[in-house]
């Protein structure tokens, strides 16, 4: 149902307008420039998939993305490997057995900066939880889920600098 959703680009401008900020109905359809009935229309569509949220001021709907549910419509996409390590192997040295896994040594600090030759900044997660060790400090004692996370930039806020004629406080 989810990829049917998205399956609309009307939809996905949407999800991107919603992204961004809050809107109702009405002005979702002027910010597309489409009527309110076709854009009711696909607010229904992308709230039957769960990709929205709506909180209800009086009579007015005000939407939102449902960001954990459109995050973990592309876990289906992530791949899957089992390895064996000793204990006491740090996640870092567990991950060099996986193929694919890019690591860079920067300083004293081993990171990893490529997954199938995709750049990026990533971050892991063991068994669910974000570790407060860099990766190759994290040792571990059990078995259990490592997840590699690459960091997508998702516009949050957009932030302009104008530098100053000079003429403004003094020091």
């Amino acid at each position: 149902m989810i990829f049917k959703a998205l399956s609309s680009t009307t939809r996905v401008e949407m999800l991107k307008l919603l992204m961004k900020r809050e809107y109702h109905v009405s002005g979702l359809a002027k910010a597309l420039g489409i009527s309110v009935p076709v854009a009711a229309k696909h607010v229904r569509i992308l709230e039957a998939a769960d990709l929205l949220t709506c909180k209800q001021f009086g009579r007015t709907h005000v939407l939102n993305v449902n960001r954990e549910k459109l995050y973990d419509a592309m876990v289906a996409f992530s791949e899957e490997y089992e390895i064996d390590v000793q204990k006491g192997t740090s996640i870092l040295d567990a991950l060099k057995e996986v193929a694919g896994v890019g690591i860079k040594k920067i300083g004293d600090k081993e990171f990893i900066v490529s997954i199938d030759g995709e750049e990026g900044f990533f971050v892991y997660e063991v068994n669910g939880k974000s570790p407060d060790k860099p990766i190759n400090e994290y040792i571990l004692d059990h078995g259990g889920e490592i997840e590699i996370k690459r960091l997508v930039p998702v516009l949050k806020k957009r932030v302009t600098v104008h530098m100053g004629s000079g003429k403004g406080k003094k020091q």
